[in-house]
């Protein structure tokens, strides 16, 4: 609360508000916030509002009044129009003119006596905002504001009452009304990031199979034909797995054999060789010049690479040398490799951040990321970022965010559920989630709601992986292309930003006998591909790209809407802008293998329809066009054929 004079004021319960106000909320440039808080005081007093938001560190407020609604709750709204970490407040106060204008309106109505006396009370107040006004330098205000206040004193009150009540005097006081006795909250933290952080199309490919041959290892000059073949398929970010020299102590062999053989390239996350570290290429990719290059001929093409930041060290890591005690050192004196029982990582050594010089162990880490930044690295997904601690990732983001608020950093957090959200709310900008498992109507509705409609939709953002290379889930195991169309167009409409690892689209779906992994691991070997390959559904992907792009509603996260369907194996949600503008209502069947029929009954208020009028529903991916009626409404879906719906709605 101001501290300039005792509390007029009680301003509580804000929403929304994570934990009181220790972590900001997220937004993008100018989103608009919707936010409500209770405001109330002692006595009958007439009271005034405004929200009030500012860049951190500026002194200038932008202000917008906020509204009553009931029992004591307001409302106000705000947006932002730059990238950085925002505050906002709300002050109010008891209002003095309103509050003399309700009751002397009534005392004229009911010809009260003291109607005179309270004339002059009106002509003082008048007059205070005149002075008000004339010290902002708005003279000519100030010159309107007495010529009321003049006429309140010299006329009678019947004939001034129009000039009283009219919006256009009020909106003049409230623009130099008297807060010498507001209480101001205190401040709420927002952060305010790019268009991408919310809406992106991410495409995961091994810069070192760029031309898919197992006899070549690819160069970073060689990858311009997969950007463009991911252009083609509408996906706006690259993901390289890391591009650091990959070490040959304990080099893990094909399909992660403990013995590599002459050739076996090794793990990219086994970072660290006699050519360097973090701040190093492969040099069979090339340097980091030939990276940079890459960078500015992916820009061009309108696209982004985002780097992997895999805080991993091989034995052959220059740290190690250098700094031994940054490691977990065992009793014999050798250091200990990664575990995550039963999954060994002999070829990996993992870092202790809690060493006895974590402080020069996080600001060289921290270093690392910046250095990547100079080279035009504007994305990192970060590896296993729940492993290290929450406060190191708090420090790295805000120093990141303070040299370029436009980073973004995916958390690739598979672990329990109140980790991943702490990740969200100190700063990563979007997540990977449990999506990859949710297979059945019930489990991707509960969770998609969890996702995007309850608190979590203020801070975590949901990016949708069907496959990641760590990831081959068994209903992809051997399946055919149907799954592989449905898995991609749940992920791409469910949320706003979601992502595929290369093969995906050459429904690649040879698993590792009993396990969640590829056959012939990419992890572990150059990996063979033929891109043009008959049966690929680049196709449909490029389609499903091209509508997300197109339809403004797909930009948006936490617009999600489910409706009924009666068949178990039929899912049926929309998303929709705020005005209704552009709606798209997506059908998708769940079963990959045989055709499912049944009644749709769509929540016509959630997609702004008037159900006494029929609407028209635009298939966007085969082009069929239906004129319905109503709420309930039949649909088949056919693996072999249309196997879902995405109907751009319009009435």
């Amino acid at each position: 609360m101001s501290t300039l004079q005792a509390p007029t004021v009680v301003i509580e319960n804000f929403y929304p508000c994570l934990e009181g106000g220790r972590h900001p909320i997220k937004r993008i440039i100018g989103e608009q916030l919707d936010l409500w808080c209770d405001i109330f005081m002692d006595g009958h007093v007439v009271m005034s509002a405004v929200l009030k938001w500012r860049m951190i560190g500026a002194k200038r407020w932008f202000e917008s009044p906020m509204k009553p609604t009931d029992n004591d709750r307001w409302q106000g709204a705000c947006s932002f129009e730059s990238m950085g970490r925002w505050e906002y407040a709300v002050e109010a106060w008891s209002d003095s003119f309103r509050g003399w204008k309700k009751t002397f309106a009534i005392r004229v109505q009911a010809k009260d006596p003291d109607v005179p006396i309270e004339s002059l009370e009106g002509a003082r107040l008048l007059r205070e905002a005149a002075q008000r006004a004339r010290a902002a330098g708005a003279a000519d205000c100030g010159t309107q504001i007495e010529d009321v206040a003049d006429l309140l004193a010299s006329l009678p009150a019947e004939e001034v009452m129009e000039v009283l009540l009219s919006e256009d005097l009020q909106r003049l006081i409230d623009s130099y009304a008297d807060r010498s006795q507001s209480t101001t909250s205190e401040p709420l933290c927002v952060i305010v990031e790019r268009e991408k952080a919310r809406f992106s199309s991410w495409y995961e490919f091994f810069p070192r199979s760029a031309e898919g041959r197992p006899d070549k290892h690819s160069t970073f000059r060689d990858c311009l034909p997969r950007l463009d073949d991911a252009k083609a398929m509408g996906f706006d970010t690259i993901y390289f797995p890391p591009i650091h020299p990959i070490g040959t102590t304990a080099r893990k062999g094909k399909n992660n054999t403990l013995i590599a053989y002459p050739g076996d390239v090794g793990s990219p996350w086994a970072i660290g060789a006699a050519a360097g570290g973090h701040r190093s290429v492969e040099p069979q990719l090339g340097s980091i010049d030939d990276f940079v290059w890459l960078v500015g001929e992916a820009q061009k093409r309108g696209l982004e690479i985002a780097l992997d930041f895999a805080i991993n060290c091989s034995p052959d890591h220059p740290y190690v040398k250098d700094h031994p005690d940054w490691f977990y050192q065992r009793p014999d004196g050798s250091i200990r490799y990664a575990e995550n029982p039963p999954k060994k990582y002999q070829d990996i050594y993992p870092i202790n951040f809690h060493c006895a010089d974590w402080k020069n162990l996080w600001r060289e880490l921290i270093d690392v990321v910046l250095f990547w930044v100079d080279k035009g690295v504007k994305i990192f997904r970060v590896d296993n970022p729940h492993t290290k601690p929450v406060s190191f990732w708090e420090e790295l983001i805000s120093t990141v965010h303070r040299k370029d608020p436009s980073i973004i950093f995916l958390a690739e957090a598979f672990t329990k559920p109140k980790m991943m959200q702490a990740l969200g709310k100190i700063g990563f900008t979007q997540s990977y989630t449990y999506f990859t498992w949710r297979e059945d109507k019930a489990g991707l509705t509960e969770y998609a709601k969890e996702l995007t409609q309850g608190e979590m939709r203020w801070y975590y953002r949901g990016n949708f992986w069907p496959n990641t290379p760590d990831i081959h889930p068994f209903y992809l195991q051997n399946a055919a292309s149907s799954m592989f169309r449905l898995r991609a167009a749940l992920a791409a409409t469910m949320s706003s930003t979601w992502g595929i690892y290369a093969g995906y689209e050459l429904c690649e779906n040879a698993p590792l006998p009993g396990k969640e992994e590829y056959l012939d691991s990419e992890k572990f070997e150059l990996k063979k591909r033929d891109y043009s390959a008959p049966g690929n559904i680049k196709g449909f992907i490029a389609r499903l790209n091209h509508v997300r792009r197109d339809n403004p509603a797909m930009h948006l996260y936490d617009n999600l809407v489910f409706h009924q369907a009666d068949h178990e194996q039929m899912i049926c949600y929309s998303k929709s802008t705020p005005d209704h503008s552009n709606r798209i209502l997506c059908i998708i069947s769940l079963n990959g293998h045989a055709p499912i029929a049944g009644l749709v009954h769509l929540d016509l208020a959630a997609l702004g329809l008037d159900g006494s009028r029929s609407y028209r529903v635009q298939d966007l991916m085969h082009g069929h066009i239906y004129v319905w009626s109503g709420a309930d409404n039949y649909v088949s879906l056919n693996p072999e054929g249309t196997s879902m719906h995405l109907f751009k709605v319009e009435q």
